[in-house]
């Protein structure tokens, strides 16, 4: 294969050219778009409710002296308002901003300032994280003041933007440094949208569970999906993982989707789960960080009907990457994250030969650059390629396998230790849920590999037993030293595994050893 991997066919021509018209051709159905379970009852909101509110939205911000480009915050939880207000700015060609509502207050003003939010759009329990100098417009406020009162009931007419207007700005996690603001087109993230849930094969049948924050792009990836394709969403305000097999029951949903961290906690609800048939669900995704075959076994025989896939998506380039055989004739290999989407150009840099190594993409969705930030968005993107950071694998049929983060890769004793392959190698031990691996300073080797491990429910494995099993089943090198049993794995604001946080746990634990 050559050094640049492009999918043969073209791109899909986007049938929107405002983000936040998608949906907009259900808009005199009555049935629900959204079930909103924030609340103490869920509220169903029809798809004719939800585009009678995104308008009336993009009224009231014209109606209050906004002009196209303009930037307005969202600092919420998951709800319906959030949507309404994040689709509803884009079509007065206003500019949403998401905000993480996990974040510090300072790292908050922050964004706030990098994106020159001139409104910020919030709800009672997090208002108090918003700049005091900044409007804000808030969604439970009863006084006549709040959310309501700034809407415009009314016929709206989209703005039609041009071809590069920035739709949204979505900030990264920022576990190095500030986050960093990527904006997003709506030519962008038109074509991601259709791409995604066309491929995915979403229909007015489906309902699909989001318990994924809204400012981050697993869940509102998830939400493009269901809106293109007309399907209903079952929100939550957070995950939960008794509530979310609970959802799903009473739901009857046939898409489910998370990190695989949100899929092992539901797979521990045992009793729940117990002799339930969830025949009805027909895809599972998976994206965020890659499954272990266990999990893989485990939610294949809950859900026996279901695709399981495992997607893999980048804030700064599109969840549109990768996904099935363009014709559909080739069953995507178990750990692939799938076949290269139309339209994308793919190579592989700095690995033993060109089909391994740290990605570099050029394709639709790629961001208009980083908010205020030239430095970095010259240090990312050069020619129109985009440096992913990650590090990918390509087998001879042309399928891609997601390796690790090349900042997560560590260099034990001159061998390259790609943490991933450790700990899929450890998850197949039939007594471990899960396997964190991070290295730790060592003065001959340089570092060397430490495992923190969740036993499965039950169990009395022992160190030893880890070190045997990875004796057996990997090179001598890989083999964890240490080994450290955890009740749970500590997490980030979006639900991945949080290995600063291990590794700094395992530093602190060989300096106690030492003592």
């Amino acid at each position: 294969m050559s050094m640049s991997d492009k999918a043969s066919a073209t791109a899909r021509v986007p049938r929107y050219q405002n983000l936040g018209c998608i949906g907009l051709e259900f808009r005199n159905e009555e049935r629900p778009a959204i079930i909103d379970l924030s609340g103490d009852t869920p509220r169903e909101i029809s798809y004719r409710a939800y585009n009678d509110a995104c308008d009336a939205v993009a009224r009231g911000l014209l109606k209050r002296g906004f002009q196209p480009g303009e930037r307005v915050g969202v600092l919420s939880g998951n709800r319906a308002e959030f949507l309404e207000a994040f689709y509803g700015a884009m079509r007065a060609g206003v500019v949403p901003v998401l905000i993480n509502i996990l974040q510090p207050k300072d790292t908050i003003d922050w964004v706030v300032r990098n994106s020159g939010v001139k409104l910020i759009f919030t709800e009672a329990g997090v208002r108090h994280l918003c700049p005091e100098d900044i409007p804000v417009v808030e969604f439970d406020d009863a006084t006549g003041q709040g959310y309501k009162a700034f809407q415009d009931p009314g016929p709206f007419t989209a703005r039609v933007p041009d071809r590069d207007d920035v739709a949204f700005h979505a900030y990264t996690s920022g576990s190095t440094g500030r986050p960093k603001g990527a904006m997003l087109s709506h030519r962008a993230h038109t074509w991601v949208a259709e791409t995604i849930s066309t491929d995915r094969d979403f229909s007015p049948d489906d309902r699909m569970i989001v318990a994924a924050p809204l400012y981050h792009k697993h869940g509102m990836n998830s939400i493009k999906c269901v809106l293109v394709g007309g399907s209903t969403v079952i929100l939550m305000r957070k995950f939960d993982a008794r509530k979310y097999v609970e959802n799903i029951d009473r739901y009857k949903l046939t898409v489910v989707s998370g990190v695989p961290t949100i899929f092992a906690m539901m797979m521990q609800q045992r009793d729940l789960l117990a002799g339930k048939d969830f025949s009805y669900v027909r895809l599972a995704t998976m994206g965020g960080a890659p499954a272990s075959d266990v999990l893989i076994d485990d939610v294949a025989a809950l859900f026996p009907k279901a695709e399981i896939v495992q997607i893999f998506g980048i804030t700064e380039v599109s969840a549109a990457l990768f996904g099935p055989h363009p014709e559909r004739k080739l069953e995507r290999p178990r750990h692939s994250i799938g076949w290269p989407v139309a339209g994308n150009e793919f190579r592989l840099i700095g690995g033993a030969d060109e089909n391994f190594g740290t990605l570099l993409v050029r394709g639709p969705g790629m961001m208009n650059g980083y908010v205020n930030n030239p430095e970095e968005t010259a240090k990312r993107v050069q020619d129109g390629w985009y440096n992913t950071g990650d590090i990918l694998r390509r087998d001879e049929e042309g399928w891609y396998y997601f390796i690790g983060r090349s900042d997560d890769m560590f260099v034990s004793s001159g061998h390259n230790i790609y943490p991933l392959e450790v700990e899929l190698m450890l998850e197949r031990h039939e007594d471990i849920e899960q396997a964190v691996v991070v290295p730790i300073p060592d003065e001959i080797k340089h570092r060397i590999p430490v495992a923190f491990i969740v036993r499965r429910k039950g169990s009395t494995l022992d160190a030893e037993a880890v070190k045997q099993h990875a004796l057996k089943n990997a090179p001598p090198y890989q083999y964890p030293r240490q080994v450290h049993f955890v009740d749970s794995m500590p997490t980030n604001t979006v639900g991945k595994i949080d290995r600063r946080t291990l590794e700094t746990r395992a530093r602190e634990l060989q300096e106690a050893a030492k003592a």
